[in-house]
């Protein structure tokens, strides 16, 4: 039992990243028309990026580090780690699976109240179900910041891009959980 608890942690641990932090509870009021155009051009990176076998590096809450390799299509992700050890992660719709090769164990877990559920539906939309808590942009960097809209309680995602030519590129996730533990993902630029 104490085995399996222990795998629950760890397997919550790899999904908390996936979908940081910034404004927690406050949503965007009077939204500008840039705001919105912003958001915009967000979901329509998500409709069409094709992110395969890019590298990543992760870092969990308690500062520990692993990394590998990330694959995102409109509804899938896939993350393999080679760092700390072979572990993987398939997730598409409303569902995860996560291998970890070492404890030769594998978890299922439901994405409905989980932050990266907020990046699998296809495709994804930052309105409805998803508020867009906070739009950050400075020369050559937009972030958004955005949360379940029935529970923010659940944990807040924030998403880092290269805006370079009006050109997006995901460059880091980082996520608070409704713990307020904070995990971050870090992609090489492409």
């Amino acid at each position: 039992m104490r085995k399996g608890l222990k795998l629950n942690r760890r397997a919550f641990a790899v999904l908390a990243p996936l979908a940081l932090a910034a404004c927690a509870g406050q949503t965007m009021q009077g939204t500008s028309g840039a705001k919105n155009a912003d958001v915009t051009r967000v979901e329509n990176y998500f409709r069409t990026v094709d992110l395969e076998n890019a590298p990543f590096l992760q870092t969990w809450a308690n500062g520990s580090r692993g990394g590998g390799l990330i694959t995102y299509k409109p509804g899938s992700l896939y993350m393999h780690y080679t760092a700390p050890h072979e572990m993987e992660l398939r997730a598409s719709g409303h569902h995860a699976v996560f291998t970890d090769a070492q404890q030769g164990s594998q978890t299922r877990i439901g994405l409905a109240h989980n932050p990266l559920g907020l990046l699998l539906d296809n495709p994804v939309v930052l309105s409805g179900a998803v508020t867009v808590t906070n739009v950050q942009k400075q020369p050559g960097v937009l972030q958004l910041s955005l949360t379940r809209t029935d529970n923010p309680s659940q944990g807040l995602v924030t998403l880092v891009f290269h805006d370079v030519a009006n050109r997006l590129a995901l460059s880091s996730i980082q996520i608070v959980d409704e713990r307020r533990h904070v995990i971050s993902i870090s992609l090489d630029p492409v």
